[in-house]
């Protein structure tokens, strides 16, 4: 066991964009903070970086709500494309009310909007433009992983990270 946990926040990192090289960009961060990866090390990727890099991006604009949505919306008081868009990335609708769409996202998590959201998200129209969760958060670290690997020889663990709401709590929470 180490006797001391060192976090790093990289600088630096450019604003990431559908298909770049996270591992190329991450290996970049690395070498111009002055720093090494080492077996064993771990790298914490926000869920944002790699949604974007992997083009988890949906113009609203392009989306036709279907009656379900459109009901749903009044209900909560969203944008029935929103709500559509968050209606194809669940598998169930928990619980609904005034500001509150609760679901049982495709990957089986039960949270706000199924993760679907506008924050940090850069573009011509950012009122316009939600980010969508991974489709397989574990793939996408594991493509990483073997992508540092080859890059830079190490053998590190890869998270990715999400803050998110907690239904009927207050706050939000680390998700890895």
């Amino acid at each position: 066991m180490p006797d001391c946990l060192t976090l790093l926040a990289l600088e630096g990192v450019p604003m990431v964009q559908p298909n770049d090289d996270l591992a190329a960009i991450v290996d970049d961060a690395i070498a111009a903070n002055g720093e090494t990866l080492d077996d064993g090390d771990i790298i914490v990727v926000a869920q944002k970086v790699v949604s974007k890099a992997e083009g988890r991006i949906v113009d609203l604009r392009n989306i036709v709500p279907g009656d379900q949505a459109i009901t749903l919306a009044k209900s909560v008081e969203k944008d029935p494309r929103h709500v559509e868009v968050i209606l194809r990335e669940s598998r169930a609708v928990v619980r609904e009310k005034p500001g509150v769409l609760i679901v049982e996202n495709n990957l089986g998590l039960i949270m706000a909007n199924a993760g679907v959201d506008h924050s940090n998200v850069e573009s011509d129209a950012p009122d316009e433009t939600v980010l969508l969760l991974p489709t397989d958060p574990d793939a996408s670290a594991e493509q990483l992983r073997q992508g540092l690997a080859a890059r830079l020889g190490a053998s590190v663990g890869v998270i990715v990270n999400d803050s998110v709401g907690r239904p009927w709590r207050v706050g939000t929470t680390g998700l890895a």
